[in-house]
């Protein structure tokens, strides 16, 4: 199974590929680490350009999964209308399974399965963090649903 862990901060999509084969997991090197989308998305090209960009790297990489951490919509921690919309173009990409974490169902993997290593020992970059959190999430999600 191969996840791409996104984290939507500002207009900024950050990614880390997570695998899991036969119980281990695996962190990927990919090209990108990161899309920004510029002018708050409001030119149509720079949006299909950044839907476009995601879909090549999830086909390159043979993505099975995408996981977000959903934002809310009000409040302190309410997401941005940019970010908004680059989750709406990543779930419009065909042929692949996009899924939406809530924060608590996070929080509650987490405490349960907590990441069997620290994170400086991944090689990730700090800004990676969430990212790759969302993947592991994400895959103990399918594993134990698989179980059940």
């Amino acid at each position: 199974m191969r996840t791409l862990g996104v984290e939507i901060s500002g207009s900024e999509a950050l990614l880390c590929l997570l695998t899991k084969e036969d119980d281990v997991f695996d962190i990927r090197d990919i090209r990108q680490r990161r899309f920004t989308l510029g002018n708050q998305g409001a030119d149509l090209e720079e949006m299909r350009k950044f839907q476009f960009d995601f879909a090549k790297l999830i086909q390159d990489y043979g993505v099975d999964s995408v996981a977000i951490r959903q934002r809310p919509h009000k409040g302190k921690f309410a997401g941005s209308a940019t970010g908004f919309k680059m989750e709406a173009a990543i779930q419009l990409i065909s042929d692949v399974d996009v899924q939406l974490l809530a924060g608590n169902e996070v929080k509650e993997q987490l405490k349960r399965n907590p990441v069997p290593v620290d994170f400086e020992d991944t090689g990730l970059k700090k800004f990676q963090e969430q990212a790759f959190t969302n993947a592991y999430v994400y895959i103990l999600r399918k594993t134990y649903a698989k179980d059940e």
